[in-house]
């Protein structure tokens, strides 16, 4: 892959983990919320609303670092 396309490749990742994390964000402070009024349970039960999209950051992460890696050699 040449660098051009690498840095274009991951530049995209880097938009959708902002994207998921902004998500996650969001869930959070919704579930804190929820925390914060005193119905714990229904916080846990939002929070839990982030694990796709923390596996899914980290995923592109990966991504993202592999094909800067591979566009250096």
């Amino acid at each position: 892959m040449d660098a051009h396309t690498a840095e274009i490749t991951a530049k995209l990742f880097l938009e959708q983990i902002r994207e998921r994390l902004d998500d996650a964000a969001g869930v959070a402070k919704a579930a804190e919320a929820c925390a914060n009024a005193g119905n714990i349970e229904k916080a846990i039960e939002i929070i839990l609303d982030v694990e796709q999209g923390i596996y899914e950051v980290t995923t592109l992460l990966n991504g993202a670092s592999l094909i800067i890696r591979v566009a250096k050699t």
